[in-house]
């Protein structure tokens, strides 16, 4: 990590922390083998379904006997303790037993429930050495292997930790009743490594947030038992804090106050490992529990960066209050808080997507308070203002390295469109403005290049400071309006429906970008010898040749249609129901209000979808050209849709009121939940093109995305 006063300092945690890191066991090898205890390669304790044998398909019921004993390699201690195959195997299969001077766990046959009768317990009793396990699984020292392939008939493996697997399973599934009756029979068990990760009882239901039975679990332990580590040197601690149940973890700390200070994998304390996954309760509860003797400079900085990438500002804030020089500090990645805060547009106002109704909430003082997102947003921007306090307290040229170093934070927060951001940092240094990047392109030509308009119209508020700005050219000798000439990036793309409203959102850029720069700069030419016109032309060649398909399926799509509801309608009219008066021609049920429901409705279907067709047919044969995205082809397709929408409204209304008239009173029950079903079709058609409709509306005829209204956003 790197301090304030410069100086770089090796983080422990390398390229930063995460949760793989933490928890390398929880990984799945595919068609590898197991890797023993005693190999190199310690940080993976997992197998392959390859290396499941069949005793761990049917059960410890078919353990052969085994002895403990040393390895043919002539080393001694229980580091290199291997169970060794028998010489000979009866007929009768009998339950595997651990011998030496140790040997005191005792499973009894009694407690396994598998065994219909007598005759299938297993003859004898398994011993397994509790003080052989714990010295062979030390976190210190290297793992030792605990199953090895046995010559049994079929070369079937040994794995002595699946007479373990019914406690192993009882943890999972927090049944307390069967393990309360394992450890009465077996009370060394409590303590004993039964997995091939070498966690405990207690890590496995940790993990899985059993509660009840950490905490019974617990009650059998002594506190120096609750510091054990498994494989990895994770405690049941490290478990309890990724799995962000707080009562566990308080179970634990409750009876061993030194546990949040015990380090697990790659040197993380609990706290880094529940930052790293999010959990508020647990971080706060650990936070108040962890003495500050016990967290180093770099454990604050990857906490402080773990808790922004997880939302939890406020943790952040409280940090750094007490601990302000963690604003200048640097995690495993070389980052700084701000970097990270930088590629955060969600934690401000501006970048969040909230719904329509929620906005509107949002916006209504009296109710701010019910809303998590606001409070958070708040909170996000006080803590920006106070990391960015403490690094304007540096002189300029290390502002300037810390703005550069690993990515230059200013232009990453412009490409993702970190508005909120941006404003507190130039509020607090207005010679942000004139920053470049590598390519000597101003935040403004990068909020060009990514179509972030919300940043670009803060040039609005810079005076005749936007001019100077807007003459600078990149390497290539492009200016502004060459950038705005290149298609979008696909991000900013995609945010509109369809490639027509695509380009002709490409073009409102263009043309504005055009009334920005100086009058020179619209016919100039780059670098390859092309104006911005032509640029513009070669890069969206695709895009208008994908808006017109889009424009031509639509319209036609929708001409059939409308054609269809025109040939109905005209028919109608002549076929009116209950039929006319012999000897005036006119409609027997003239005088029924129903009537005059039918003769309206089938007027306005059948003019609608008549203005329908039209609109459609004038969009097939236009000519296409770039500028007739901008007005024309979303205008007759506006009006297309609108009119198609009423048509076939007021067909589904001329239906009902025939129904009333040719049933009359006597049925008016069969006429009106027939006529109510008439409204599916329209509500279908709603749900279905009219957020294409309101997203081509809100184009056409809201307020444009730039504006030169003065908000005094930056002063």
């Amino acid at each position: 990590m790197i301090l304030s006063n410069g100086l770089s300092v090796q983080s422990r945690y390398g390229n930063g922390l995460s949760i793989d890191t933490c928890f390398p066991e929880i990984k799945s090898v595919t068609n590898s083998s197991c890797k023993s205890f005693g190999e190199d390669d310690v940080s993976t304790g997992v197998c392959s379904d390859d290396d499941i044998s069949l005793k761990d398909a049917f059960g410890p019921g078919f353990f052969y006997h085994a002895n403990y004993g040393p390895s043919s390699n002539g080393a001694s201690g229980n580091q290199n303790a291997h169970l060794q195959p028998p010489q000979a195997i009866s007929s009768s299969i009998d339950f595997f037993e651990a011998r030496g001077p140790d040997a005191h766990v005792v499973l009894d046959p009694s407690i396994w429930p598998m065994y219909a009768s007598s005759d299938q317990v297993p003859s004898t009793s398994a011993e397994l050495s509790r003080a052989a396990a714990d010295d062979s699984a030390g976190f210190a020292q290297p793992a030792v292997s605990l199953s090895q392939p046995g010559a049994v008939s079929g070369g079937v493996e040994r794995n002595c930790f699946t007479s373990y697997a019914p406690l192993h399973l009882a943890a999972l599934k927090g049944d307390w009743d069967f393990a309360r009756n394992f450890f009465n029979l077996n009370p060394e068990a409590v303590c004993v490594r039964i997995s091939r990760n070498q966690d405990t009882a207690l890590h496995i239901a940790a993990g899985a947030r059993r509660t009840l039975f950490v905490q019974e679990l617990v009650n059998l332990m002594t506190p120096e038992d609750l510091a054990l580590r498994n494989k990895v040197g994770n405690t049941a601690l490290c478990f309890a804090a990724v799995s962000g149940v707080t009562k566990i973890a308080e179970v634990m700390v409750n009876k061993n106050r030194e546990l949040p200070s015990i380090r697990g994998n790659k040197g993380a304390t609990p706290l880094c490992m529940a930052a790293l996954l999010g959990h508020k309760e647990m971080i706060w509860y650990l936070y108040s529990v962890t003495k500050e003797e016990d967290l180093k400079e770099e454990d604050r900085i990857e906490l402080l960066v773990a808790v922004i990438d997880a939302g939890l500002y406020d943790v952040a804030l409280d940090l750094i209050q007490h601990h302000p020089q963690l604003a200048m500090a640097r995690d495993g990645n070389g980052e700084t808080a701000l970097h990270v805060l930088a590629r955060k547009p969600s934690a401000f106002a501006s970048g969040s997507q909230l719904r329509f109704w929620r906005r509107c909430i949002y916006s209504v003082p009296g109710m701010r308070a019910i809303l998590d997102p606001k409070l958070m947003h708040l909170q996000a921007l006080e803590l920006v203002k106070r990391l960015w306090e403490q690094v304007l307290l540096l002189d300029d040229s290390k502002i300037g390295e810390l703005l550069r170093k690993p990515s230059r934070l200013l232009f990453t927060a412009v490409e993702l469109g970190n508005v909120e951001f941006l404003m507190v940092l130039i509020q607090m240094y207005p010679n942000l403005i004139w920053k470049v990047d590598d390519h000597s392109r101003s935040m403004f030509h990068i909020a060009v290049v990514h179509r972030q308009e919300k940043i670009f119209n803060l040039i609005y508020e810079l005076g005749a400071h936007k001019d100077l700005i807007a003459s600078y050219k990149d390497e290539n000798n492009n200016n502004m309006l060459h950038l705005a000439g290149k298609l979008a990036p696909p991000d900013r793309l995609k945010i509109d429906s369809g490639a027509a409203l695509q380009l002709r959102r490409e073009l409102h850029w263009f043309k504005e970008i055009e009334k920005v720069v100086q009058p020179s700069y619209r016919e100039a030419k780059n670098s390859e010898g092309r104006t911005p016109h032509i640029l513009f032309s070669e890069e969206h060649r695709r895009l208008v040749r994908e808006g017109e398909k889009w424009m031509k399926d639509t319209a036609s799509s929708c001409m059939v249609v409308a054609t269809l509801i025109a040939t109905v309608m005209f028919a109608a009219a002549f076929t009116v129901p209950g039929g006319n008066d012999d000897s005036t021609g006119r409609p027997i049920f003239r005088h029924y209000k129903s009537f005059m429901v039918f003769a309206v409705s089938d007027a306005l279907a059948l003019f609608c979808s008549a203005t329908s067709i039209l609109m459609f047919l004038s969009i097939i044969t236009s000519r296409y050209a770039e500028e007739d995205f901008v007005h024309s082809l979303p205008n007759r397709l506006i009006i297309g849709l609108a009119t198609l929408f009423i048509s076939i409204a007021t067909m589904m209304a001329a239906f009902a009121a025939t129904l009333f008239i040719v049933l009359g009173d006597d049925f008016v029950w069969i006429a009106i939940p027939i006529a109510t079903g008439a409204c599916v079709p329209v509500s279908l058609f709603a749900l279905l093109q009219f957020p294409l409709l309101s997203d081509m509306i809100s184009h056409l005829y809201k307020y444009s995305i730039f504006t030169r209204r003065s908000n005094h956003l930056l002063y």
